[in-house]
């Protein structure tokens, strides 16, 4: 009898130990969550701060031709949600009549989508394979 409620206490405590993690993570992922059409739009940022932003550059071609396929088809998308991010942003402040701030930003990521259409068209023209090339060709062109 005393064994038994000693280990049943052990036991008691693990479980509750174990339930109280599992609601203190599940609510952590509640707090962290947000919502997803968030991501179209910049972080605040003070206007009036006296640094500038600075942004970078578009990709070369050189740089691209280094990359592999499943990184190109990632860096696609990073830059199609920033050309949406951008371009949100951008019709948001319009309709406020406002100046978008740092608006070669939108040409550096159109550029550099390009680029990445050129390099994937240049290795689709390269495989030897012709019905390759077309489906290449058509998911390229789908892009």
């Amino acid at each position: 009898m005393f064994l038994r409620r000693v280990f049943g206490r052990t036991l008691f405590a693990a479980a509750k130990s174990e339930t109280s993690a599992a609601g203190a993570a599940a609510a952590s992922t509640v707090r962290t969550t947000h919502n997803p059409l968030e991501e179209f739009f910049e972080a605040a940022r003070n206007p009036e701060e006296e640094k500038p932003v600075v942004y970078g550059r578009s990709w070369k071609a050189t740089e691209l031709r280094l990359k592999s396929w499943d990184d190109l088809h990632k860096l696609w998308y990073v830059l199609l949600k920033e050309k949406n991010m951008l371009m949100t942003q951008r019709q948001m402040l319009h309709a406020q009549n406002l100046r978008f701030p740092n608006p070669e930003r939108l040409p550096k990521v159109r550029k550099s989508m390009c680029r990445i259409k050129h390099v994937l068209t240049e290795r689709a023209i390269e495989d030897p394979d012709p019905r390759r090339t077309a489906e290449m060709k058509r998911m390229i062109n789908a892009l």
